[in-house]
């Protein structure tokens, strides 16, 4: 893993710096090892209860503080600022959920045994974990791993992007203002050497990432040198498969919509949308309609039929060289893919068709405003052409008929399968992929079963 890492605020919308952190040096990694340590003997103790009544706390204020902190993600990774409130908003939302359901997910779970005496399961603690977060949604990615691993008991030591460093802060004020004893909730400004030492300290019993498949790789060969538990949510192409609608506009903007949500750079956005071969000319005339009529804008202006920044220029001259070497390739495109001189980092929504197999664009992720479009000649194909990729995130499946399309998502090979809607989002309901995207479970009562010690105690003998 490489060395420094320069923590810093660029305006995607500007290309200009706000703000500059220093990174964290040895020493003040350690003082945060041994704070964890201290904090995970207190947090531990605590009853279930009583840290039901803080992760509430957490909750209100990510609420209250909504405004605040769309602000922040707006200037620091470009996301609409509807979408930033939104996600904040969120936030509050998995937090209540842990808090409500947390007592009873962690309750003891009763074993009948064939030997006189008491067995249970019990849902404990097992220690420091390390969060290594993203930028595309700097509080709901901390949110799904913070909230049922507070619940629990885990201290957490966050490492957020380098691009989203307020987010980082904000975050950490808001936890400290919730009422978190002091070493629960950590943001650590740490570099890759740091973070692999942090992983292999014996102070740390685990560590979650949310990111690419490369960091990905990184990040689970450190852990399991060292004999650490992983939570790894990576890369996506999820299919979107359209068999036939009653309202082509309806099914089109569903799936416009999806695509564009917070730039196009989602993980599970839907990134190969395959259309019926009958469908299929007036499914794409109605992307590149609605592709057209969206105009660049400040994303903080909240203007209609507009769209912001991707979150670094880098990261859309990335985009740009995609798009491009899949023309080259063959594909067509349709509208868009114009990238914005700089040092903004504007690139325009884009409609490519004819995709072929074996090309980059067929088997990378684009991750940002292109709308992919397949068409197929069969239920069949369909499938075949969603289980084609690396990637095994999540997927849907669009029909007038339910049935026809559960028989088609019953078949993917992803982590989370939808019928008739993009997907299933909320706080309840489990996140996580199969294959290359990674493996493990965030949200909903599976995301308690992750970072936990799952421990039998039998008591012998006849019970009271």
């Amino acid at each position: 893993m490489s060395n420094a890492l320069q923590y810093k605020t660029v305006n995607p919308a500007t290309g200009q710096t706000v703000a500059e952190y220093d990174s964290l040096t040895d020493d003040q990694i350690e003082d945060v090892l041994v704070r964890a340590e201290a904090g995970y003997a207190e947090w531990r103790a605590t009853p279930i209860e009583e840290r039901a009544r803080i992760v509430t706390n957490i909750a209100e204020l990510f609420k209250n503080r909504a405004d605040d902190l769309a602000a922040i993600a707006t200037q620091e990774m470009g996301k609409p600022l509807g979408e930033s409130r939104g996600e904040a908003e969120f936030c509050a939302d998995i937090f209540d959920y842990y808090a409500n359901q947390g007592p009873t997910l962690a309750a003891d779970q009763p074993i009948k045994s064939t030997v006189e005496g008491k067995a249970v399961i019990q849902s404990l603690p097992i220690g420091v974990l390390l969060g290594i977060m993203p930028w595309n949604y700097p509080f709901y990615q901390v949110a799904r791993f913070a909230a049922p691993n507070l619940m629990l008991g885990n201290v957490l030591l966050l490492k957020h992007a380098e691009s989203c460093p307020q987010a980082a802060l904000a975050i950490q004020e808001l936890m400290r203002d919730a009422g978190l004893p002091e070493g629960v909730y950590q943001n650590i400004f740490a570099s890759h050497d740091q973070i692999e030492q942090i992983i292999g300290d014996p102070r740390v019993q685990g560590v979650s990432l949310t990111g690419s498949e490369r960091a990905g790789a990184k990040v689970a060969a450190i852990a399991g040198s060292n004999l650490k538990k992983a939570v790894l949510e990576l890369g996506g192409s999820d299919p979107f498969i359209v068999l036939d609608t009653k309202d082509l506009a309806e099914t089109a903007k569903l799936a416009f919509d999806t695509r564009i949500e917070n730039t196009g750079q989602a993980c599970n956005s839907n990134k190969r949308i395959i259309v019926s071969s009958e469908i299929y000319d007036d499914f794409v005339a109605e992307m590149v309609r609605l592709t057209k009529q969206l105009e660049p804008a400040d994303p903080a202006s909240e203007k209609p039929n507009t769209y912001g920044p991707m979150s670094s220029r880098a990261a859309a001259e990335t985009l740009d060289e995609q798009v491009k070497k899949a023309v080259e390739e063959g594909a067509t495109l349709h509208v868009g893919g114009e990238l914005s001189e700089g040092p903004e980092a504007y690139f325009s929504p884009a409609v490519l068709t004819d995709v072929k197999p074996g090309t980059e664009a067929y088997k990378e992720e684009l991750f940002g405003p292109v709308i992919v479009v397949y068409k197929v000649e069969s239920d069949q194909e369909a499938l075949a052409l969603a289980n084609d990729t690396a990637f095994g995130l999540g997927g849907s499946v669009h029909s007038t008929d339910p049935k026809r399309a559960e028989a088609i998502a019953q078949l993917l090979d992803v982590g989370m399968s939808a019928v008739n809607a993009a997907s299933a989002e909320t706080a309840e309901m489990p996140f996580g992929g199969v294959k290359r995207s990674g493996y493990g479970r965030e949200l909903g009562p599976l995301g308690m079963n992750e970072f936990v010690n799952k421990r039998l105690l039998f008591i012998a003998g006849p019970e009271d």
